[in-house]
């Protein structure tokens, strides 16, 4: 599926945004995640130097594809140092979890965007992650995961969908909320 128009969906992210809450029984667990991104913000930062990415929208990537796993790829979770066998499929071997990370973001153009606005990095996500939430008409979990916003609805293999399965992984959108939390200098611009 294409993805649609930026224009057509910080209005709705906006709205998102404002409404969700993040789930009463998940919050121990989000502050969590969100405190090993911000103790691995100066790594997360060298990519964000190369990449142009902030490294508050690197960090939850990074949990979504790997949990968080250094020897895994920012792209599809593969190893970083093998050729990647999920899609992106053929990528590497890489010297480091930064260079396979920078390979990730320039693959999906990601170093081109310009103006990393609150809405912009939620839209970026569901585009990293795919518009398949969005043609069958809900919140990506990807992006909304452990927050109010999230409904039933997963991809529980590669094209394969169900409408009762529910993502267990925290979504970016809650994970940046905390982040935004634990590290004050995290404000990001909001479209008007």
């Amino acid at each position: 599926m294409a993805a649609p128009k930026y224009g057509t969906k910080w209005p709705v992210y906006a709205k998102q945004w404002d409404a969700m809450t993040l789930l009463t029984g998940r919050v121990s667990e989000l502050r969590k995640i969100a405190k090993n991104i911000c103790d691995a913000k100066e790594r997360y930062q060298a990519i964000e130097k190369v990449s142009g990415v902030p490294w508050y929208w690197i960090g939850p990537t990074h949990v979504r594809e790997s949990d968080q796993n250094w020897a895994r790829s920012l792209a599809q979770g593969d190893r970083w140092d093998r050729v990647s066998v999920h899609v992106p499929a053929g990528r590497g071997p890489f010297a480091s979890f930064e260079a396979a990370a920078i390979d990730a973001l320039q693959l999906d153009g990601l170093t081109r965007v310009v103006d990393w606005r609150l809405e912009k990095l939620l839209y970026y996500w569901e585009t990293y992650n795919g518009w398949g939430y969005h043609a069958h008409g809900i919140p990506s979990p990807y992006v909304w995961g452990a927050t109010s916003i999230q409904v039933p609805g997963k991809y529980v293999a590669d094209n394969k969908w169900s409408s009762t399965a529910v993502d267990g992984q925290p979504g970016c959108a809650a994970m940046l909320k905390c982040i935004m939390d634990l590290d004050p200098s995290v404000k990001p611009v909001r479209e008007d």
